[in-house]
Parts: structure tokens; sequence; C-alpha cells
């Protein structure tokens, strides 16, 4: 029985705390931002600094710069999602989901592609980053989803769907289980988060379209 105890009490003290907290936290980011809520960005907040130690510790150096962007782009994304006011009526009005063209996005992506390879190079070159190459495609693309995500683009969901299951990868690969598995819930919270904003999309389309006139 002791023997068990013991066990018991080891497990628990080798269990990465600082990386469940951030674990929790950027779970909730992601549920509160499917769900538009305002309070997705001060988790974001809290996660993204944990997350830049933990990432910079075990040499994704590309992941670790991008949760100290992700820092930033919370208090903007909190500024941006609750800046937006009704001057005539004095209060504040909702930021609107929008959705952007099939062909911006495919531009957007091969820009991106080239600046993710010339990025990637130069990590693989200058530096001791692991995975320099796909760890710098999922920084790169990650950084312009966030942005996406501030001025509550639709299609931001697709690409965290994408970069997600690439990071499933790298963080397996990296021994960083409780990661992981908040990565594989972000495919499907994504998922959700996509089909969520559709609907609050297509609503929205259907509500500024001019009434019928007889």
């Amino acid at each position: 029985m002791s023997e068990i105890f013991a066990s018991v009490i080891s497990y628990f003290q080798q269990l990465p705390w600082l990386e469940l907290i951030a674990m929790v936290l950027s779970l909730a980011y992601v549920i509160l931002a499917a769900k538009g809520s305002l309070w997705c960005w001060p988790a974001a907040f809290i996660s993204t600094a944990l997350y830049t130690y933990i990432f910079y510790d075990v040499l994704l150096l590309m992941d670790s710069a991008l949760n100290a962007y992700y820092l930033f782009m919370a208090v903007y994304g909190y500024w941006q999602w609750s800046k937006h006011t009704d001057n005539s009526a004095n209060k504040r009005v909702e930021l609107t989901i929008v959705s952007w063209g099939l062909s911006w996005h495919v531009k957007a992506c091969l820009a991106l592609a080239v600046v993710a390879t010339i990025l990637g190079y130069i990590m693989a070159t200058y530096t001791p980053a692991d995975f320099a190459y796909l760890d710098t495609f999922t920084t790169v693309y990650a950084v312009f989803a966030t942005y996406l995500v501030t001025q509550k683009v639709l299609e931001n969901w697709l690409y965290w769907i994408v970069i997600d299951f690439i990071s499933i990868y790298l963080y397996i690969e990296k021994g960083l289980v409780p990661t992981t598995v908040l990565f594989i819930i972000f495919v499907i919270v994504a998922g959700y988060g996509y089909f969520k904003w559709l609907s609050i999309y297509k609503k929205s389309a259907i509500n500024l379209q001019p009434a019928a006139t007889s």
C-alpha cells in the first residue's frame, strides 16, 4: 500500500504543472473565441506567456517567438473586439464576422509560403532549432491566422485546423504530452468554431438583405 501511495506521489511530482496550466488556459481561449466571447483574450495572454517559456526551454524557438507575438495580439485582440461603438446610440457594437474571398486567401498563402521558406532556411542554418522548417511554417501561418481572429474573419478556423494537425506531430516528437492532447482538442474546437461562426455569418448576411417590397 505504501508503495502505491509513493508511486502516486511521485507521479504528481513529475507532472509538468506549468504546461498543464498553459494547456487549460489555451483551451479556454479557443472555446471562448469560438463562442465569440471577449474573455478569450485574457486567457490567451496568460497561456501564451507560459508557452513562450516552455517552447524556448525545448528549443522550439519559432514556437517560442510565436507565443511572444501572441502576447501582444491578445492585447490587440481585446482592444479590437471591444472598441466598436455605435456613435448614434453611444454604445458598444459587437465586431461582425466577415468572410474574405478564396482568391485572396490563395495569394496570402503563397506569400506566406515564401516568407516561411526563407525564415526556415535561416533557422536551420544559424540556430540550434529543431524541425526548423516545419516549426517555421506553422509559426508564420499562425501569425497570420491570429490576425484573422482579431478581425473576426471566418476562414481563420480553417487555417488553425491545418496548423494544429502539423503541431500535433511536432509536440509528439518533443515529448510535450499535455500540449499534444491540447492540440488534438484544438482541432475539434476549430471545427466547431468554423461552423459556429459560419452560422452566425449566414444569419448576419440574411439580416443585412433589404426587405422585399410589394
